[in-house]
């Protein structure tokens, strides 16, 4: 990959949004549901935990050690989270997976922070890691569910 195309990969927003990653103090007590998504290709992991009310996500953590690109999704993720149903965050991360692999448009609102990683379209080994929090996410959500039905 040439210096310049990994310089506009790696912007200086995409390095922000890493740098801050929003709701990674663990929660306190148990979860109502956790998860932990790791990609092969790169090693990268994500675990999350959260509490659910209504139907939605009511406090959330994450833990993330990934490549920026990942930490970045996480953090559009994290700023977003709380107050989101299961069915809002596959949204999503169905958006987000169609503008990486598909080049769609990028999710829209609550979701638009995720435009930043559009360029990531053309890095296909970077993907998983993209959606790593998201599919965390949607696993923890699950648990929960299922922890309310047995």
């Amino acid at each position: 990959m040439p210096d310049t195309d990994l310089i506009q990969l790696y912007s200086k927003r995409i390095l922000a949004l890493a740098a801050d990653i929003p709701l990674t103090r663990p929660l306190d007590g148990a979860p109502d549901g956790a998860a932990k998504k790791r990609s092969p290709l790169c090693g990268s992991t994500v675990s999350v935990a959260l509490r659910v009310e209504d139907g939605q996500i009511s406090e959330f953590a994450q833990d993330v050690k990934a490549c920026a690109l990942g930490q970045a999704s996480a953090a559009v993720l994290g700023g977003v989270v709380i107050g989101r149903t299961r069915d809002e965050i596959a949204s999503g991360r169905n958006a987000l997976h169609a503008m990486l692999k598909a080049g769609a448009e990028p999710p829209g609102a609550p979701f638009d922070g995720l435009e930043v990683l559009a360029p990531a379209k053309d890095y296909k080994n970077r993907h998983a890691s993209i959606l790593l929090a998201w599919d965390a996410t949607l696993a923890a959500l699950d648990e929960a569910a299922a922890q309310r039905v047995g």
